[in-house]
């Protein structure tokens, strides 16, 4: 819509003017949610509702270094469960590890890390047990 409100017509009308003919042209059907209610209808108001939904859309969440580690090292355990090769398993304990040796190194501020770095070799170990059509696949 780049079209400018004409002198003269207040600013009102021209708003009235540019919703009926958007609606004529059918602009706001099948939009993403047309004709469910509001799901905030019935949240205690918040003045920072745009940001949260932002960010809960975008999948960022703002936690302390210590505890986003911890979350990540949650994570890892679950892709290692999902991984189907031992090269993968090996790739992320890896990558997890340099991250907690480097904070256990220079603890990060926050709550306290409450981690260790993961026994690659154990957890390879463990993967192949519930693992065993990878039997032969070594990196």
């Amino acid at each position: 819509m780049t079209e400018r409100k004409p002198p003269g017509v207040s600013v009102e009308s021209w708003v009235d003017r540019q919703i009926r003919e958007a609606a004529e042209r059918g602009e706001f059907e099948n939009l993403p949610g047309w004709g469910k209610p509001l799901a905030s209808l019935d949240a205690p108001y918040d003045e920072l509702w745009w940001i949260r939904g932002k960010m809960h859309r975008e999948g960022f969440a703002v936690l302390p270094p210590a505890l986003a580690l911890r979350k990540e090292a949650e994570d890892t355990v679950e892709k290692v469960r999902a991984a189907r090769s031992e090269a993968r398993v090996r790739a992320l304990l890896t990558e997890i590890n340099e991250k907690i040796g480097a904070a256990l190194r220079m603890p990060p501020p926050g709550p306290p890390l409450g981690l260790t770095e993961f026994d690659v070799e154990a957890e390879v170990e463990a993967w192949r047990r519930t693992h065993p059509e990878a039997a032969g696949d070594t990196p």
